[in-house]
């Protein structure tokens, strides 16, 4: 298998998983790559490694450049396996020293206790024959232990996971790919890996700032070489939570009641000129869901009641938001039930922990909903409708 160059002396020589479908819980439906990078000269360097099943695709790629054995230096930018996973065997056919911030180095350690590692600071530069290397340590993005790395000659960002998107294809920048699927798969990663730590993208952008870069190298999915400006301006926006006239309803059902009340809600919004999405769970995974949420400013989420539960696609929904926070949004809750509730209130309560303002009581119908509920679920819409008016203009 073959390199692929990036710049002068700097090759991609990751590997394709075409048929990766889940990522830790995140529906992976383009697949993935796991992007690691050769630099050649005086030292030559290794920036990350690949998924251990991978491992013999990698070094095929450098193979097709120099000698893999003649690799001096590998750096880690997070130890996370899909990236570190084959660092053991890279070091066994190299004899290369790992560099890794500090939290890299106690985390890599416990991974992998015979690997030899270094530490390097935050602000760190070393000269490598004719390359500095700059460390710049990005804690919580999306791990403790995450550093970019930054090749001053070549203005290179090595920006691991920060800026990625879980795709697979034989294209390896940003202007070789349909421009559409990019900026999804983009705002889909960020929605599901990267929404938590909103406060500490901030800050990285600003530290990015400080620096001359001409190419950002991710560890996930394409190079960006053209477009640096489209996306650092999205990470801005997707940071600091700013969304649109726009409302997310998720709903499951059982015998069509919660369907109901969720079309006639979202016809209630679309009334005050909201876009609306309507999403069933059990038909649309919950990280298409959140891609979604990542640019509107209500999250309305409705259940029926299954022995005196939430049905269990709308608990997983809600636990999973919980754990990604959407902040600076509004949330509502609706359902329906049978010969006892319970879903509707367990929802809210859950959803008081999520980062969501729940400006509203719930609404919830017994059994199915005749005309006169009908009307209420869409003045329900509506007056979430209004709140996002009033949001927007606040």
């Amino acid at each position: 298998m073959e390199a692929v160059q990036v710049t002068d002396g700097i090759f991609w020589v990751g590997a394709i998983d075409w048929n990766i479908r889940n990522f830790h819980g995140y529906s992976t439906s383009m697949g993935s790559t796991y992007n690691a990078y050769l630099i050649t000269g005086e030292k030559n360097i290794l920036i990350d490694t690949v998924k251990r099943p991978f491992f013999e695709e990698m070094v095929s790629r450098i193979g097709s450049v120099m000698d893999p054995q003649k690799i001096d230096i590998i750096v880690s930018n997070h130890t996370e396996m899909d990236h570190s996973s084959s660092l053991p065997l890279m070091q066994e056919l190299t004899g290369a020293t790992v560099l890794a911030s500090r939290m890299g180095v106690e985390g890599l350690r416990l991974h992998f206790p015979q690997l030899r590692t270094e530490m390097v600071k935050d602000g760190q530069e070393i000269k490598l024959g004719t390359k500095t290397l700059k460390f710049i340590d990005t804690p919580m993005l999306h791990w403790p232990d995450s550093m970019f790395t930054y090749v001053e000659e070549d203005k290179v960002l090595f920006s691991m996971d920060a800026f990625g998107q879980h795709y697979a294809t034989t294209k390896r920048f940003d202007d070789e790919v349909d421009q559409d699927v990019l900026y999804q798969e983009a705002a889909k990663y960020y929605a599901n890996i990267i929404l938590l730590f909103n406060s500490q993208v901030e800050r990285t952008i600003q530290k990015a700032k400080d620096i001359d870069i001409k190419i950002i190298a991710t560890s996930h999915g394409v190079i960006w070489c053209k477009n640096l400006g489209r996306i650092f301006e999205l990470y801005s926006q997707w940071s600091s939570s700013r969304t649109k006239e726009k409302a997310v309803v998720v709903y499951d059902t059982m015998w069509n009641s919660t369907r109901i009340m969720a079309e006639e809600i979202a016809e209630g919004i679309a009334s005050e000129g909201v876009e609306v999405r309507v999403m069933k769970l059990g038909e649309t995974d919950r990280s298409e869901v959140m891609k979604e949420v990542l640019d509107s400013r209500a999250v309305v989420i409705g259940s029926p009641t299954l022995n005196n539960n939430l049905f269990p696609s709308v608990a997983d929904m809600i636990y999973y938001l919980r754990g990604l926070r959407p902040t600076n949004r509004i949330g509502a809750v609706f359902g329906s039930y049978g010969w006892a509730g319970g879903a509707v209130k367990m929802a809210q309560d859950l959803l008081k922990g999520s980062g969501l303002e729940l400006p509203m009581e719930p609404y919830q119908v017994r059994f199915v909903p005749q005309e006169e509920e009908r009307r209420k679920c869409r003045e329900f819409g509506r007056t979430i409708g209004l709140k996002i008016k009033e949001k927007s203009s606040g």
